[in-house]
């Protein structure tokens, strides 16, 4: 009679660790999406979406156009409602936006008439911060961006690429866990593109924050991202999850990312080609 109370015993004691061991994988992920479903009428955006994004990782959103990167960006940031499932940020359930997630959209949102420095400053203005320590947070996060001697110039007085700095600027400066990035670097030239891609690193291995970042470039996703999110369209979902095999700090001509760069865009093309096939056929 002894063996299976001990064996009922140890089943229970494995049980019970098995659940903690799952509450504990869940605190420990910024965000966790689960079976994410999001209908705009009766137009199916993203269907049965399941992602886990760790504390400080950096993750890319890739996919063609219409595949719902922005809206599964958008959803996390609390700004489109779940239809089915749900979205957590620090074991959460996401219902409206939060102080928590700081986005970073492709237009700046600059205040024209605010100076960088009063742009920087907005959203810790509004918490009540004032004097010295707002003057300190300004000038950190400007430096962050090397942007220090452009403190007192206005918006309309910068370059495309000086404003996005800007804009990344006052989103660090609300210190929120999770920087959500809806291409922020799309409408710039490549060379400028390249720059800022390499201050942002700089800038995530210092604070350390968790990021998402939408993007079309396959060049982009490979430089920035631990994971690589590739999204397949009509409906939205994800096709494949693809871990970055390449260390840091990343070398763009390198043989090593050319061929990780060759991986990824024929998954990208099947995703693509698979897309238009869809669209005929709903034709």
């Amino acid at each position: 009679m002894v063996a299976p109370i001990v064996r009922e015993w140890g089943l229970r004691v494995l049980e019970r660790i098995q659940k903690t061991s799952e509450v504990s994988q869940k605190l420990s992920d910024k965000v966790r999406i689960d079976r994410l479903v999001v209908l705009f009428s009766q137009f199916k955006a993203l269907s049965d979406v399941s992602l886990t994004i760790g504390d400080r990782e950096f993750v890319c959103l890739i996919g063609p156009s219409g595949c719902g990167k922005t809206t599964l960006l958008n959803t996390i940031a609390g700004f489109v409602k779940a239809s089915q499932g749900e979205v957590s940020v620090n074991g959460k359930v996401v219902t409206q936006p939060g102080p928590d997630r700081g986005v970073v959209f492709q237009e700046y949102g600059l205040f024209p008439w605010f100076t960088v420095e009063q742009n920087v400053q907005y959203g810790q203005r509004l918490k009540g911060v004032r004097g010295k320590e707002l003057e300190d947070i300004s000038r950190y996060y400007l430096s962050l961006v090397h942007l220090e001697h452009a403190a007192k110039k206005y918006p309309t007085q910068l370059s495309g690429g000086m404003r996005q700095r800007v804009a990344l600027a006052r989103v660090l400066a609300n210190k929120p866990d999770i920087m959500l990035m809806d291409e922020p670097f799309g409408a710039l030239d490549e060379m400028t593109r390249e720059l800022l891609q390499d201050e942002l690193l700089n800038i995530w291995e210092i604070e350390r924050r968790t990021c998402v970042f939408v993007t079309h470039s396959i060049s982009e996703a490979i430089f920035l991202a631990d994971r690589i999110v590739v999204m397949a369209s009509a409906p939205g979902r994800i096709a494949r999850i693809f871990e970055n095999p390449l260390a840091r700090p990343r070398d763009r001509t390198s043989p090593e990312y050319f061929e990780t760069f060759r991986e990824l865009n024929e998954q990208l093309r099947f995703e693509i080609a698979a897309a238009k096939k869809s669209e005929r056929g709903a034709d």
